[in-house]
């Protein structure tokens, strides 16, 4: 039995016309002799009725009285509803098809409400529904917990239940589709000339991911890379033929990888610089993280302590510092921009290719760091546009 996963997104099941787009790529894999393992999201993005935006609202939304727990049992319908909507149409085409939620798809969590992690993924229903059935549909983003509660997986988790019910089903390959046609070098909507990419590494998507593209979760990059399972990132509405960007192991055989495989940004963060001559640097790690908050971009020197956040962490972080009679200064609306590549590694004249492209530019960086694929730097949000687009082309343009 082959058995392929094809996880389609909100946008991908918004509607009629939606639905029956998707509906044309499980046709295609199922003439081609494959079972299909169906991963749906909840129906559109927010003010759509079902969607997880929209259900958060009926409950007050960030000033609901709900526990944790109780805010998986409403945001979970979704995903059922999408799922039973999704099998019907099948159905109604001629498709043998069952629908399942998460706790009957196999999906076992942890008790940690709104951001579960799964534990195991018990396939044996959705094995016993292939031996009648070619598609069984999948709610996303869910499972059930070791007391016997819905859990939720936390934004991005029916990528991630997708990428584990390919591994657990020893699955071909999963398809995550989108509303774009895959990974591009840059977000196309700032970068002017972004450039599709036929194929990445798991290491590279998942950076970028982390870093600002929002195409697929970073968590379902790192299941599928263990798994070593072959991951494609499609347009839903691009023809039934067309592959995307295929997601896999690196080849280790290409004598002269790339160096840089894209540009990415993350807005409306705010440095702050801490004196650390009236308050030692654990001090201030320690009050932050007591207080739920995870620093981001950080540099740590004798004198001072460098890191940032976002504005809704940032506006505690202020309101904790003051009490605590800290020495800072803060820089509102920066952007953290992430050249991403695993050629970086050992290749000289990177940072220095960085910093003189942006000194043409005339963009002043506030903060710089670096991991073995990925270099980062701060810059004032008013330069975001051009520093993106700069960056990229220096590194990008006309490269092999």
């Amino acid at each position: 039995m082959k058995i392929i996963v094809q996880k389609f997104g909100g946008t991908s099941v918004k509607d009629e016309e939606a639905r029956s787009q998707a509906m044309k790529h499980i046709r295609y894999a199922v003439d081609q002799g494959f079972k299909v393992a169906v991963v749906v999201s909840a129906i559109g993005r927010k003010g759509a009725p079902y969607a997880t935006d929209s259900l958060l609202d009926l409950v007050g939304g960030e000033d609901t009285k709900l526990s944790a727990r109780e805010l998986d049992m409403i945001v979970s319908v979704g995903e059922v509803i999408s799922t039973a909507v999704m099998t019907e149409l099948l159905r109604t085409n001629g498709f043998a098809a069952t629908g399942m939620t998460g706790p009957d798809a196999g999906f076992r969590t942890n008790n940690d409400f709104q951001n579960a992690k799964v534990l195991d993924v018990d396939t044996d229903n959705i094995m016993e529904a292939f031996q009648t059935n070619d598609v069984v549909v999948v709610a996303g983003f869910q499972g059930l917990s070791r007391s016997h509660h819905v859990t939720t997986l936390g934004r991005g988790g029916s990528d991630t239940s997708a990428a584990l019910l390919g591994a657990a089903l020893g699955a071909e390959w999963v398809d995550i589709f989108t509303d774009v046609s895959g990974m591009m070098t840059g977000d196309p909507r700032i970068v002017k000339q972004a450039q599709f990419l036929e194929a990445v590494s798991y290491e590279e998507v998942a950076n970028m991911a982390n870093e600002g593209a929002k195409v697929i979760h970073p968590r379902a990059v790192e299941v599928a890379q263990q798994a070593h399972l072959p991951m494609h990132i499609r347009s839903t509405w691009d023809d039934v033929d067309q592959s995307g960007t295929l997601v896999t192991d690196r080849n280790l055989q290409i004598e002269h990888y790339r160096t840089v495989v894209g540009v990415t940004q993350q807005t409306d963060l705010t440095q702050f610089v801490v004196k650390t001559k009236a308050m030692a640097t654990a001090d201030v790690l320690n009050l932050l993280a007591n207080n739920g908050i995870s620093v981001d971009f950080i540099n740590i020197s004798p004198e001072k302590i460098v890191f940032n956040l976002n504005r809704s962490e940032a506006k505690q972080a202020c309101s904790l510092l003051t009490q605590a009679n800290a020495d800072f200064e803060t820089i509102a609306g920066c952007v953290k921009i992430a050249v991403i590549g695993s050629g970086m590694a050992g290749t000289p004249g990177i940072t220095a290719k960085i910093v003189s492209t942006l000194a043409a530019k005339n963009i002043t960086i506030l903060q710089t760091t670096d991991s073995h694929t990925t270099i980062w730097v701060l810059v004032n949000g008013k330069d975001m546009e051009v520093a993106v687009n700069a960056l990229h082309d220096a590194f990008l343009l006309n490269q092999d």
